[in-house]
């Protein structure tokens, strides 16, 4: 008798859930296959990781660009990006990462649905009062990590008496680019000491 066990490859499926939102309110916005295509892959790629912050890096996307077709180029791919964030189905940031500012690509749709945080209070009891500008940062890291990030950001910068936007911002960036669980961002803490974050090319951008 034939042997029908499967491999793992085989017996095991992945599934990358969305929220009915992503169908209702982001799906109708898309204009075409390729647009579809490009948003169903950020949503993938998003999804696939649920540790990692809620956007994907150009990098990333064209990296993997050839999976979803081999006719989508470099020059395609960032119009099809374009489109998809003209016509509301993504969302566009430029984010520092490692001292080199980089694109990136949010949903418009809550794709994991987080435990909300207040992040204008959190702000307010920690920091100080808000400008209109330091509120708009705050809507923008909102909508980039995850809150539970948000709030030990702000934990790690009042710990270190380094109670700046600018360096919580710091904080987000390098979890997003390092991971925030693999233990890098503490031991250079140690190793550095707290004024890590205000040395260096990008150091003016970070207010004591």
């Amino acid at each position: 008798m034939p042997d029908r066990q499967l491999s793992s490859s085989q017996s095991k499926t992945d599934f990358i859930p969305l929220p009915d939102s992503f169908f209702t309110q982001a799906v109708p916005k898309i204009q075409d296959l390729a647009e579809l295509k490009v948003v169903l892959y950020v949503a993938y790629l998003i999804l696939r990781k649920p540790d990692h912050p809620q956007f994907v890096t150009y990098k990333e996307l064209k990296a993997e660009s050839c999976r979803l077709s081999a006719e989508l180029g470099e020059e395609t791919l960032r119009q099809t990006l374009d489109s998809a964030v003209e016509h509301g189905a993504l969302l566009h940031s430029t984010l520092n990462i490692n001292g080199m500012l980089e694109d990136v690509y949010s949903l418009t749709v809550d794709s994991r649905q987080p435990p909300t945080i207040n992040i204008f209070a959190i702000y307010e009891q920690n920091i100080g009062m808000l400008t209109p500008m330091i509120a708009e940062e705050l809507k923008e890291a909102e909508k980039l990590y995850p809150p539970q990030w948000i709030e030990e950001a702000f934990k790690e910068a009042v710990t270190l008496n380094k109670r700046s936007w600018r360096y919580i911002a710091r904080i987000l960036e390098r979890w997003a680019s390092e991971g925030k669980d693999s233990g890098e961002y503490r031991r250079d803490i140690k190793k550095d000491g707290p004024d890590k974050y205000i040395k260096g090319r990008y150091g003016h951008l970070v207010k004591r």
